[in-house]
């Protein structure tokens, strides 16, 4: 449990909660909002990518919930459970695959990415996924975005440039 305290110095900060006797200098603030514990949600989504992207579960799992869950939208799938989703990581993906992270943002305990996953064909997929995570930092969870390429609708060809 962690709790905002005064140190003496005016500025409360966040430490663990201590019983009062052990630290007898502190006191616990209750006029404090507290702060979450999730600062960076980016960072927490660049290190799940990284850590896919390297093939390292262990790091991978660290990173989720044992309760998260995991939709993709357009199959209709639905994953509940760490140990569930790195079965279906490790074993749903099989092949050569690499991803790039082209932009994460993210605030409190939110966060969004946009990827694109190559895979030993050459074929080049983007992905986009929307991440929740809980007061520690853990993913709990993702909703995953993986659209197709279609061809551009005639009407529309006169107000758009191509790339």
């Amino acid at each position: 449990m962690r709790c905002l305290v005064d140190v003496g110095a005016g500025t409360p900060v966040l430490a663990p909660a201590a019983p009062r006797d052990l630290y007898p200098w502190m006191t616990v603030s209750t006029s404090v909002a507290y702060p979450p514990l999730v600062d960076n949600a980016a960072e927490i989504v660049q290190a799940y990518w990284d850590a896919a992207n390297d093939r390292n579960w262990p790091a991978f799992g660290d990173l989720v919930a044992d309760h998260v869950v995991y939709e993709g939208p357009q199959a209709r799938e639905r994953v509940r459970g760490r140990e569930a989703y790195l079965r279906f990581n490790v074993e749903g993906f099989p092949g050569d695959w690499h991803l790039e992270v082209m932009r994460i943002v993210g605030e409190g305990r939110h966060a969004a990415s946009w990827i694109q996953m190559t895979y030993a064909d050459g074929t080049v997929q983007p992905g986009v996924c929307f991440f929740d995570l809980d007061d520690g930092g853990r993913i709990t969870h993702i909703i995953d975005f993986w659209p197709e390429p279609y061809a551009l609708p005639a009407q529309r060809e006169r107000l758009v440039e191509r790339y």
